[in-house]
């Protein structure tokens, strides 16, 4: 006697709903953000939260040299407490707290970590994976305050942009000026455009004038950033460059730079 055999309807259906859940699986990505841009960036397909290690020192996130994640890859805490990876490059008196974009990690800034680093500023690009992005960026301010640095500025790009406003409304420890890379108004719980009209230091805001509604949200962040004593916005012509990819325009990375300079120690 032949073994009973699945029917073929049941069969079907399984494989469907097998199949929608792997699509499902496959679409996950962060609101208002865009794919990513930047060529140091490292995605996590297919990684499940569970299965991520903690931060650790020395590593090298995918992008760093040797010597760099041996000298630079440190490992600090949020303002919660959380552990919180980083890259920690540069000297001075003026530290730079650099926050990466939703489809990134810390290599998203490598290239311009460095840069900065070497034109005299201590630089903490942070590696976002705790959640809290507005609690990592106050850690890494703390740290930067702790080694030394009486300045403090903050730069963000996309979800670090809003991240990044947040945070330097919020922080008690509060930043010289703000730059912001094509940050959406808002994103999960942070609320980037509540906190514009909170931020009382100097700020410039930046996207390409073809960036979609990130164009409009750069607009409207500095419109209402009133009490800022400089509100600057930055319309890349031409450009739909998002994020930290906007600062491969010389002319866009020239604006940044000297607005850095100008609140440098």
């Amino acid at each position: 006697m032949a073994a009973p055999r699945t029917p073929a309807p049941l069969v079907s259906l399984c494989a469907t709903v097998l199949l929608v859940g792997v699509t499902l699986a496959g679409c996950g990505g962060g609101k208002n953000d865009v794919a990513g841009k930047s060529p140091g960036a490292r995605t996590a397909a297919g990684a499940t939260p569970s299965a991520s290690p903690g931060p650790a020192k020395g590593d090298d996130f995918g992008c760093l040299s040797p010597e760099q994640a041996s000298t630079g890859s440190i490992v600090f805490k949020s303002a919660k407490g959380a552990p919180t990876g980083g890259f920690l490059t540069g000297s001075g008196t003026t530290g730079i707290v650099l926050a990466h974009q939703s489809d990134g990690n810390v290599c998203q800034w490598k290239d311009k970590a460095a840069e900065l680093g070497k034109a005299g500023f201590r630089v903490l690009a942070v590696n976002s994976t705790t959640g809290d992005e507005e609690a990592e960026i106050e850690g890494a301010a703390a740290t930067l305050r702790a080694g030394g640095a009486w300045k403090l500025l903050l730069m963000g790009a996309s979800k670090g942009a809003t991240a990044t406003v947040a945070a330097g409304a919020h922080m008690p420890l509060k930043p010289d000026a703000v730059v912001s890379l094509s940050a959406p108004e808002q994103y999960g719980f942070m609320d980037a455009l509540d906190a514009a009209g909170k931020l009382t230091a100097p700020v410039l805001y930046a996207a390409g004038d073809q960036d979609g509604t990130f164009t409009r949200a750069a607009r409207e962040l500095s419109a209402a950033s009133v009490k800022a004593p400089e509100h600057r916005l930055v319309t890349v012509q031409g450009s739909a460059a998002h994020g930290v990819a906007l600062l491969a325009d010389p002319d866009t990375w020239k604006t940044v730079l000297a607005f850095l300079k100008k609140y440098r120690t």
